[in-house]
């Protein structure tokens, strides 16, 4: 019951807001010359829909940025993996260096990415996967500390090896917090979507919103980022849905030791 009223009250807090973005502009109390109203906007996405121009340039975007976050899973999980599993030491130096790239923007260094790589789509994948990177490497080796030490001991005890331990233990108490990296990174890789779209793009929502800033067509603008805040959202929830399908929760040390119990008996068959 408590489940379906907070579904409800999210509901009604989102409508509530598109209704204010309705009625806002048309009462003047904001100025619809900067924020029009969403009727003005649904229409736009509907004419750019029609035209064609709004879903060439929705797939190109969504290729990218799922292309970006897709190579940053690729190399921080594994990274995270090994840095937090087995070489934690490894980690503990390497932290201070790990933190500074975190913290390079991209953006700032992009004549130095269009040097390398040009400005094609390999510069723009790039860029999205560098911010992405991070939060999962960083979740991952957070989740493996957090394992519970009486899990694996017990683990050990019942004889199952260190890579069977790994695999079936650890990384499975520490699935929820890659998936907490996972969605943030899903999150950077949208926002850095526009910031990549900018160099040199011919295609693409943020082609389209920065084409739109150029002759002040601010229906086109919104239309754009709405479309790239839905994309944002959907990713999201379709990553919590697959975390809640995969059924990586906790569970209590009962059913925690019949799993082991089970795992130790497959080992030794």
């Amino acid at each position: 019951m408590e489940r379906h009223q907070l579904t409800l009250y999210k509901i009604l807090a989102v409508g509530a807001l598109l209704l204010l973005w309705e009625i806002l502009p048309r009462l003047g109390v904001v100025d619809p010359l900067f924020i029009p109203p969403l009727s003005g906007v649904l229409s736009t996405m509907f004419e750019l829909f029609a035209s064609g121009e709004l879903g060439k340039h929705t797939m190109v975007s969504l290729v990218r940025a799922l292309s970006g976050l897709l190579a940053a899973l690729l190399i921080g999980l594994p990274l995270g993996l090994l840095l937090g599993g087995w070489f934690p030491r490894i980690q503990t130096a390497t932290e201070p260096l790990m933190e500074l790239f975190a913290q390079a923007n991209p953006v700032i260094l992009a004549h130095i990415i269009i040097f390398f790589l040009g400005i094609g789509q390999t510069a723009k994948v790039f860029i999205i996967a560098w911010l992405c990177i991070w939060p999962i490497t960083f979740s991952t080796i957070a989740g493996i500390r957090n394992v519970d030490p009486a899990l694996v001991k017990a683990a050990r005890s019942l004889g199952l090896g260190r890579f069977r331990l790994f695999l079936s233990v650890v990384l499975p108490s520490a699935a929820a917090s890659i998936f907490t990296g996972l969605r943030l990174a899903a999150g950077y890789a949208y926002i850095m979507l526009i910031a990549s779209e900018m160099m040199g793009a011919s295609s693409g929502l943020g082609f389209l919103v920065v084409q739109s800033q150029e002759s002040y067509n601010v229906t086109r603008i919104f239309a754009g980022a709405s479309v790239i805040t839905l994309l944002a959202v959907v990713t999201d929830q379709l990553l919590k849905l697959v975390e809640m399908r995969l059924a990586f929760r906790e569970e209590n040390g009962e059913d925690d030791y019949v799993r082991m119990r089970q795992l130790a008996q497959g080992a030794l068959v």
